[in-house]
């Protein structure tokens, strides 16, 4: 569960460069903490590429044996948790940590995973047409999602915020907003459609938060809705432009999205989480630590 502490600059540095896996040790699906390093002196990272996996009855790990690489789904634009840095061209985050960290207990490396950004609305069909292998992403585990995929996990929870301009004094939650408010938040999140049924406030839709931040600051709409983990990170860049205000107002349970009926694969990454805890607060430690948020692992779900 996630304790926030509000400070300015909570989330500096976060999007810092993502840590290269480069050792191929020996290791199981939940495998604890033993950094490696590889030739050239690469980071250390707190998880070791596994050897000799069989993953028996999994469709997902018999089309990633197959094709010899791991297609993840991710974000691309959320400091601290799925963030691209423009400059470097390197990913980081918490998101994108667990999802090396799967990757390495099938046994694949950073050099065989391939990362596709995936907008909100369309994770379910990039899940069902089999595009990617799976999805990790501040994805929140409903029962709706659920219909067309399967999730493992969660392995992270936290609750629905808003962020608004620095100087809005009106805006203070959820229940101050009106009519004349309009927020913004990723077409297809849970987010918005929360807004629509509990509000009477006016939306807006993009692909990315990013662009719901960007009309933000500049006018276009009051108010920016996600999770509260994001919109921190999005606050500590800007804090003399935006804050986060009010208490969560959900309970958001982001789970790795994989292919429907996938038990085996499910049960695999469960596993892995359950037996995998200080590896789990290592990656939380490096990625969201620094923000004064305390969190503990959640309990995963019983298979289906």
């Amino acid at each position: 569960m996630l304790k926030k502490n509000r400070i300015a600059g909570a989330f500096a540095g976060l999007a810092v460069a993502a840590l290269a896996l480069t050792a191929c040790n020996s290791g199981t699906p939940g495998a604890e903490p033993g950094a490696t390093e590889g030739a050239g002196g690469a980071a250390e990272t707190p998880w070791t590429v596994a050897t000799d996996v069989t993953l028996e009855g999994s469709p997902t790990f018999d089309k990633i044996t197959s094709a010899g690489v791991v297609k993840v789904g991710v974000k691309e634009d959320q400091p601290g948790l799925g963030y691209l840095d423009p400059v470097t061209n390197t990913r980081s985050g918490f998101d994108v940590d667990i999802a090396r960290w799967i990757a390495a207990s099938l046994g694949y490396d950073e050099d065989k995973i391939e990362f596709q950004a995936i907008a909100s609305a369309n994770r379910e069909q990039a899940l069902v047409n089999g595009d990617i292998d799976y999805y990790v992403g501040t994805y929140s585990i409903t029962d709706k999602r659920k219909q067309q995929i399967s999730f493992a996990g969660p392995y992270f929870i936290t609750g629905q915020g808003l962020l608004v301009a620095a100087d809005n004094d009106k805006i203070t939650g959820k229940d101050a907003l009106t009519a004349d408010d309009t927020v913004c938040s990723a077409t297809g999140s849970t987010s918005i459609q929360r807004i629509k049924e509990e509000t009477q406030a006016k939306t807006k839709e993009y692909d990315t938060y990013s662009a719901c931040v960007e009309d933000l600051k500049n006018g276009q709409v009051d108010a920016v809705t996600t999770d509260e983990a994001i919109l921190i990170g999005y606050a500590a860049q800007a804090p003399d432009q935006l804050k986060v205000v009010g208490e969560p107002f959900s309970e958001e349970r982001y789970g790795v999205g994989i292919a429907q009926g996938d038990t085996a694969f499910q049960t695999f990454i469960n596993t892995m989480f359950t037996d995998g805890g200080s590896t789990w607060q290592a990656i939380f430690d490096k990625n969201l630590g620094a923000s004064g948020v305390k969190a503990t692992q959640p309990q995963v779900d019983a298979a289906d």
